[in-house]
């Protein structure tokens, strides 16, 4: 078993619950499906990165059940609920377990990200070989992937997320506790009606009528 692990964070797609940002612009229906292909999408990305990189894959989610999760995206994936709490704590908690089921490289993505691709993935990986951290900015001003080759909790407190100053932050903190930083491109993730534009040329549909 590699000792690599990519973590994906997301949500089973609920009506109503999903991506509700875009639903004035998409209505339930319509955000439901993007976050949908988006997950898909990127997972397909991960599928392709597997056949020539060692790496271990996990899916902690939100909503629905195990069961669920592996009929919508598949098996061969671990599958684990995210803990409660805010965010910092969730992306704490999951780092935690990787690190103490033996991994020594642990990344941990959304889905909200469509450029994000396997050739960044690995990038992420080989990072990791020489860097305390590595991280993915989004152009929002938070993060679209964060890598970590030991736990670091302090990398997720006093974070107000969700804002323009979570890269920031995370920084100004990494700098503090003297940890190797390196960087990947950045990228947009797709959280608002303005950032619609982004998917297009990913192969995801953005007919509304497409069912779920």
């Amino acid at each position: 078993m590699s000792t690599n692990c990519l973590i994906v964070f997301t949500r089973y797609p609920e009506l109503g619950k999903t991506k509700t940002r875009l639903i004035p612009a998409l209505g339930e229906k319509g955000a439901t499906n993007l976050h949908r292909q988006m997950a898909e999408h990127t997972l397909a990305n991960i599928k392709e990165l597997q056949k020539v990189y060692p790496l271990s894959t996990e899916v902690h989610f939100v909503g629905g059940n195990s069961d669920l999760m592996q009929k919508w995206l598949g098996s061969g994936i671990v599958y684990r609920n995210q803990a409660e709490g805010d965010l910092g704590w969730r992306i704490t908690s999951a780092f935690h377990t990787a690190f103490n089921n033996g991994m020594e490289s642990v990344a941990i993505i959304g889905t909200d990200c469509p450029k994000l691709n396997a050739k960044i993935i690995e990038q992420a990986f080989d990072h990791l070989s020489r860097y305390d951290l590595v991280i993915g900015p989004a152009t929002d001003g938070g993060y679209y992937l964060i890598g970590l080759r030991r736990l670091v909790p302090e990398l997720f407190k006093e974070i107000n997320w969700g804002t323009s100053e979570v890269l920031q932050k995370t920084l100004a903190i990494a700098t503090s506790l003297n940890l190797a930083v390196a960087f990947l491109p950045p990228l947009a993730d797709v959280d608002r009606p303005e950032d619609i534009s982004e998917v297009l040329g990913y192969g995801i549909n953005l007919d509304l009528k497409t069912d779920l």
